[in-house]
């Protein structure tokens, strides 16, 4: 599933190629990699086996178009076309907004290629996904080669729904960006139709008001909105104390004075008590919510640098989670100047004890999903006294 990073104003689109093995779905990524402009693409990581076939993921983050006032990041990866992988490939099928689907066009490879397409179908089928209803481009790749097969007949095999197929040759390139193209506008597309795409930035009213806060912004992203407070003037007999709004009366005006605004009420709140400390450890149920919460505060320097931080801990791998959350800290910190950790650490208001808390996790092995969570947690209250304090201070 997308996600939005409110502080960049950036939506994450997650877009999967998929494939049989040795179909150019790696070599394709390779391709668009050399072909976009160093400043809007990431590094590519890749995991591959003595026979150059990728094992786990390749992961390629793209920027492209602008939606309203927000740019689109595209997270591209690849699974593995080995059928004894199926496992990673049903993870990494997980949260996609879009699939880009490379068959071989070679004869004998027809065989994988429906293989492949039903796998597609039934692993989309168990995250609860139809294949008729999700954005998908077909690729019919190797057409560079001799013998291959027609592409009226690959369209009649695998391409009955009539989706945008494309003509690529991953090796030289050939086709390979019109792909991208053409599913990164059904993506967005679908995400339009969503509603994914937060609205315009509001625009601050004359006479110096503030726009909304961040609070404001995370709760309206997350939809896990609070009660609205109580309006009622008294608590009732016999029940604890309450927020009271209490108008202040309006002077009153002789008769025929000249007509005055009257000044707004002024709410004069009474203080309730804070609530009890939560001293039990940070369940599953609510660590799930942390997810989107952490790379939707994340400054866009950061901003990948969380979402491998939720994919850990989405995939179950805790310590991997900690270390990237660690690292982001310390990223985090370092925009508050030279010195030491603890240094940084006291400028930007951010709890030593977590800190040491988080150091101690990161020096182990076997880590439960609490420890995962409560690192998500330190890494968000980092982002929000980055904001708070305006840091990284925009270019």
């Amino acid at each position: 599933m997308s996600s939005v990073n409110l502080m960049a104003r950036e939506v994450a689109a997650k877009i999967v190629f998929y494939g049989p093995g040795l179909s150019g779905k790696t070599t394709s990524l390779r391709k668009i990699y050399e072909t976009v402009r160093p400043a809007h693409r990431g590094e590519m990581m890749s995991i591959a086996t003595e026979g150059d076939r990728t094992l786990f993921f390749d992961f390629l983050p793209v920027k492209v178009e602008r939606v309203g006032d927000c740019s689109v990041r595209l997270a591209l990866y690849t699974v593995p076309g080995q059928v004894f992988y199926n496992a990673t490939r049903k993870l990494v099928l997980q949260g996609a907004d879009g699939v880009v689907f490379v068959a071989d066009s070679q004869p004998d490879a027809m065989d994988a290629n429906r293989e492949s397409l039903a796998n597609l179908e039934e692993n989309l089928f168990e995250h609860g996904i139809r294949l008729d209803r999700f954005p998908l481009v077909m690729q019919w790749n190797k057409r560079d080669l001799e013998n291959v097969l027609p592409v009226e007949q690959l369209r009649q095999e695998l391409n009955p729904r009539g989706v945008p197929d494309f003509e690529t040759a991953a090796t030289n390139g050939r086709g390979v960006l019109d792909t991208l193209k053409a599913i990164t506008r059904l993506v967005i597309k679908d995400l339009r139709a969503k509603r994914i795409v937060p609205p315009p930035r509001p625009v601050a009213p004359v006479g110096g008001a503030q726009p909304a806060g961040l609070e404001a912004q995370l709760a309206q992203h997350l939809q896990h909105r609070q009660p609205p407070p109580s309006t009622h003037l008294a608590p009732p007999s016999g029940h604890g104390p309450a927020v009271a709004m209490m108008p202040t009366p309006v002077p009153h005006r002789p008769s025929g004075s000249f007509p005055a605004i009257a000044p707004p009420p002024r709410v004069e709140p009474m203080v309730a008590p804070p609530p009890p400390p939560i001293a039990a450890p940070i369940s599953q149920a609510a660590s799930a919510k942390l997810l989107g919460a952490v790379s939707a505060l994340a400054p866009g320097d950061l901003f990948d640098h969380a979402r491998a931080a939720e994919a850990a801990f989405m995939a179950g791998n805790y310590s991997t989670c900690v270390t990237a959350c660690t690292d982001a800290i310390r990223r985090s910190l370092a925009f508050a100047g030279e010195g030491t950790l603890a240094q940084q650490a006291f400028l930007l208001r951010v709890d030593g004890a977590d800190l040491l808390r988080i150091q101690g996790l990161a020096t182990q092995q076997h880590l439960r999903v609490d420890d995962a969570a409560f690192a998500l947690y330190v890494l968000m209250q980092t982002f929000v006294r980055l904001n708070a304090v305006g840091l990284p201070a925009s270019e």
